[in-house]
């Protein structure tokens, strides 16, 4: 069965961290190990992507390739990658998940309790960043989509200035994966921040997403890199591997990223075809390490 993000979230909050050191997860670690990174992209990884190995043993591997976060956690998960000496650079703020979000009036209030509880739980794990999503349009047009977002992130974000935290809303495509994701095109999240106009709102822009939707990704990139706080990859089309197999040629997107200069993260967010699914990161990394 493919599984793409929204069926992981469904499944998170059941399951359980485990701290089970499995063997042949532990010898799979072993056989990652990467010389020292270039050092110009800092690497993250999604791990909703890799749902069957254990969290610890996915820090672990992380942690050989010159991985520093593993990403897309719930604050219960955070202290796991922590201990292996990793950050989580992009965290879950809320259990809502991606059709239900700031756009909707009606779940304000809900969003504003569990972020109030998240934002202080990250600053305190050291935490920078943590996600957040329009929702589904659900008949709510752009403009008053943008004016909804704009009033239920305002509390949000005072309280996000106050202990340091970027609050970053993702970009996804509504044509494949996301029907009806209102936060679908690049010009619409900018228009957001700029109704915001703060420095603690960032886009989180997913690559994948973003040349299903718009194409043109480098010229993006370069355009509303100040509006950009984060960065997802996947293998297009398909989601799969950043390889030889896909449309997107990854060094030339990396280059344009760091030639911004850009100092956050870049998370691989592919889902594996390979029986060897750390083997598949282990050469997403080499790919990304320009």
């Amino acid at each position: 069965m493919k599984i793409n993000r929204k069926q992981a979230l469904k499944t998170m909050a059941a399951a359980a961290v485990t701290t089970i050191s499995l063997p042949a997860f532990s010898k799979a670690v072993e056989n990652v190990r990467l010389a020292p990174l270039k050092g110009r992209i800092k690497h993250s990884v999604c791990q909703w992507c890799y749902n069957n190995i254990p969290l610890p043993e996915l820090a672990k591997a992380a942690k050989h390739m010159g991985i520093s976060s593993v990403e897309l956690l719930t604050a219960e998960q955070w202290p796991v990658v922590i201990k292996e000496g990793l950050t989580c650079a992009m965290g879950y703020g809320s259990s809502s998940g991606l059709t239900k979000g700031f756009n909707d009036p009606s779940l304000h209030q809900q969003l504003l309790k569990e972020y109030t509880a998240a934002i202080p739980k990250a600053a305190d794990a050291g935490l920078k960043n943590l996600i957040c999503f329009s929702g589904n349009r659900n008949g709510i047009t752009d403009e008053q989509g943008l004016e909804n977002c704009a009033v239920g992130l305002d509390t949000v974000i005072k309280l996000a200035e106050k202990y340091g935290i970027i609050i970053q809303m993702e970009l996804l495509n509504s044509k494949v994966d996301h029907a009806d994701y209102q936060c679908d095109r690049t010009k619409w999240g900018v228009h957001l921040a700029d109704k915001i106009g703060s420095s603690n709102f960032k886009l989180l822009y997913d690559i994948y997403h973003m040349q299903i939707m718009e194409g043109n990704v480098i010229a993006t990139i370069r355009k509303y890199k100040d509006y950009i706080g984060h960065y997802h990859t996947g293998g297009v089309p398909g989601r799969h591997e950043i390889d030889h197999t896909q449309e997107l040629y990854y060094p030339a997107i990396m280059n344009a990223i760091a030639e911004t200069g850009f100092k956050g993260h870049v998370a691989q967010e592919f889902i594996p075809t390979n029986k060897q699914p750390l083997e598949s990161l282990k050469a997403s990394i080499e790919i990304c390490d320009i």
